[in-house]
């Protein structure tokens, strides 16, 4: 019984982590990485495999499996590098576990992200990233359903949530949704962490 509430323990689908950011400096940075126009989804790579943010590094060697992160180096961007505040916090997961992929994710006006799974992020399977989500620029009518039902995201707020089960995000209204993304490799330190804060 011991051990299944510990597996019940690390499995719960959304978990806000006792972290909060300074919102006004989340958008000022990101205001200043996302003057382009957009249809529909937008992508912004801040941190990313090593060989991809600078091409005169050789690729990595093929890897059986790339589940987890490990089969590669990781680089900031020139993007990443230039927003003070946003390399502050990617630099305080640094500090305790291996920061992969960093994204800000746009989502247009009036648009949906259909339901779909991520089969690797999450802490419910064995080879894995999680992905931590701090949203900048959101409101009430921009939805994030997790199994169906609403994640209340607040801007500035840190969440982790276990994206191999079905999602769906609707933006209902008339202003773009901003997400900072930070993927990690889990361990004790991470694992604790989301434990304790459930």
């Amino acid at each position: 019984m011991e051990t299944q509430n510990k597996i019940l323990e690390i499995t719960k689908d959304r978990v806000q982590l006792p972290f909060n950011f300074d919102i006004e400096k989340l958008s000022q940075e990101a205001k200043i990485l996302c003057h382009e126009d957009f249809v529909y989804y937008n992508v912004i790579q801040l941190r990313g495999p090593a060989h991809i943010v600078d091409s005169s590094l050789p690729f990595p060697p093929p890897a059986k499996d790339y589940a987890d992160g490990s089969w590669t180096k990781w680089l900031n961007t020139k993007s990443l590098e230039k927003s003070v505040y946003l390399k502050s916090i990617v630099e305080k997961f640094q500090k305790n576990t291996t920061v992969t992929l960093v994204r800000l994710l746009r989502l247009a006006p009036y648009s949906e992200v259909k339901e779909h799974t991520d089969p690797t992020l999450g802490l419910t399977v064995e080879k894995s990233v999680i992905r931590i989500t701090i949203p900048i620029l959101n409101n009430d009518k921009m939805v994030f359903n997790l199994n169906k039902t609403p994640v209340n995201m607040k801007p500035g707020e840190c969440w982790y949530l276990d994206l191999t089960k079905p999602h769906q995000i609707t933006n209902n209204c008339n202003e773009e949704r901003i997400n900072l993304t930070i993927d990690m490799i889990p361990n004790d330190w991470l694992k604790n962490l989301i434990k304790k804060s459930q």
